[in-house]
């Protein structure tokens, strides 16, 4: 694709991870956040709208309280409270210089889980665009009950986002953006790992996010808690919608002005033909996701030829679920390969596995639906 025609965007997300705010010491670099200031309020001032996704409220109450780590989950939100209000000072003294009005959000995995809330956070965003506001948003480690969750449910919870580059990915998605530019300490895709292997090549473009692109991830981020696989999974996410992706290296001078001056900087991730709805996308990106089912080999055909799924092709139930829960759809290798919005509760469905359809009254002595989870409500992974 023409580098013009990738930039060519109206409503840009910008995610700034942890190592390109702070500086080798670990503080802030505010040099550069001023930079990453100037650059977006150029933007704004064009014409543009955009949304900045922000790390660095824990590593600002770390260093405030001369803290060498935050292990802990207590001490780690402690440190998101003191920090987070010196972030956004930044945010809204940097933006204020050039006229322009940053707007503070704070999110949890409810936010975007809860569909009533998803779409309440959906029309403040586009609220806020309109009045030509610059929302800044960020985890709220604070509050989040993610870890807590994590140690009743262990393995079978899974989140819809656990880091700021699917927080950007999901953003990016609810508001239907052009562009997700996700600026990282490093200048894109390699084949390999480039601080380990001198020799590995940058990729300019990618057509799509598939398992060979998603094996050349490796390694977590020094002082955050993404790494390539993470921006690869949002880009597959946002992609998949229809939108762009660029990842680039947020430590090069001026990087926001040169990428929209054209210049070839980065990976380029080019948006698929699929256009996923915004409710095939919440289905299958934004909810928490704790029950599940397992499907045999002709129910997983059927699946992945857009038809419904049938009680006859389930072969297990598992954990607790209600009635209008998203689950996860599972082959009988216990490989995730869809999800979908049930039309019956898990104690329901264990009671109708393998039976056909016309038996279903008869097994529960009500029926709500031939299907155990209707075709339109259904996401394929």
């Amino acid at each position: 694709m023409d580098r013009q025609e990738f930039i060519n965007a109206k409503r840009i997300v910008v995610k700034l991870g942890t190592n390109v705010l702070r500086n080798d010491e670990g503080y802030v670099s505010l040099p550069r956040v001023y930079t990453f200031i100037e650059d977006i309020a150029n933007l704004v001032k064009s014409g543009k709208q955009v949304i900045v996704i922000t790390s660095g409220a824990v590593g600002l109450g770390k260093k405030r309280l001369g803290l060498e780590d935050t292990q802990g989950t207590a001490l780690k939100q402690a440190c998101a409270a003191i920090g987070q209000g010196k972030l956004m000072s930044i945010y809204e003294n940097g933006f204020e210089t050039y006229g322009l009005i940053a707007a503070q959000i704070l999110l949890t995995e409810d936010d975007f889980s809860v569909r009533e809330r998803y779409l309440s956070l959906r029309t403040t965003l586009n609220k806020l665009l309109e009045l030509g506001v610059i929302p800044v948003i960020n985890q709220n480690d604070t509050v989040s009950t993610l870890d807590v969750a994590l140690r009743y449910v262990k393995e079978d919870l899974q989140v819809c986002f656990s880091d700021n580059d699917k927080l950007s990915a999901l953003v990016a998605s609810e508001l239907d953006a052009d562009l997700l530019i996700i600026l990282s300490d490093i200048d894109g895709l390699y084949s390999d790992n480039p601080k380990t292997n001198p020799n590995a090549e940058h990729i300019k473009e990618v057509n799509k996010v598939d398992e060979n692109i998603l094996a050349l991830a490796s390694g977590v981020s020094d002082g955050g808690r993404g790494g390539m696989e993470t921006k690869l999974k949002a880009a597959k996410l946002v992609t998949r919608f229809g939108g762009k992706v660029l990842i680039a290296n947020g430590k090069q001078p001026f990087i926001i002005k040169r990428i929209f001056d054209g210049e070839d900087l980065g990976t380029m991730f080019l948006p698929s033909d699929e256009n996923l709805s915004d409710k095939k996308r919440w289905i299958g990106y934004a909810t928490n996701i704790i029950g599940k089912i397992v499907v045999n080999a002709g129910a997983k055909e059927a699946l992945f030829a857009e038809k419904s799924l049938l009680p006859i092709g389930v072969v297990e139930v598992i954990n607790t679920f209600k009635k209008g829960d998203v689950i996860s759809i599972l082959d009988e290798d216990k490989n995730e390969i869809a999800r979908g919005i049930v039309n019956y509760d898990s104690e329901s469905c264990k009671k109708v596995i393998g039976s056909h359809s016309d038996n279903i009254a008869e097994i529960l002595g009500f029926k709500n639906y031939d299907a155990i989870i209707t075709r339109d409500n259904i996401t394929i992974l």
